[in-house]
């Protein structure tokens, strides 16, 4: 006898999609890290050549807590971490690119 996939309906709340904005620091070797609604989530630091450590702040802190942190090569592979444990997209922002909002 064939097993048949049965798709049930649940009232569970699917896993959240995290889309963050990647800004370089000035003066410094960071980039903060911000979600779409302009809340820090942390910043990613070289805190040598090739070793690009994950600092999670604020709500992240929790949101990232069971995620690898150690150094990465480069910042594109902290980075792909980051959008793999969030299911969402880092993109490279400008500096000063939220400030060009109008005020609500």
């Amino acid at each position: 006898m064939k097993a048949k996939a049965v798709a049930v309906a649940s009232n569970e709340p699917k896993e959240s999609v995290l889309d963050i904005d990647v800004t370089s620091k000035p003066g410094e070797a960071a980039w903060l890290l911000t979600d779409l609604l302009g809340r820090e989530m942390g910043q990613v630091v070289e805190e040598s050549p090739g070793a690009f450590r994950i600092q999670p702040a604020g709500h992240a802190v929790q949101t990232m807590a069971s995620m690898k942190l150690e150094p990465y090569r480069t910042l594109d592979e902290a980075l792909a971490e980051i959008e793999r444990f969030t299911r969402g997209t880092c993109r490279r922002a400008q500096p000063g690119d939220r400030d060009e909002e109008p005020a609500s």
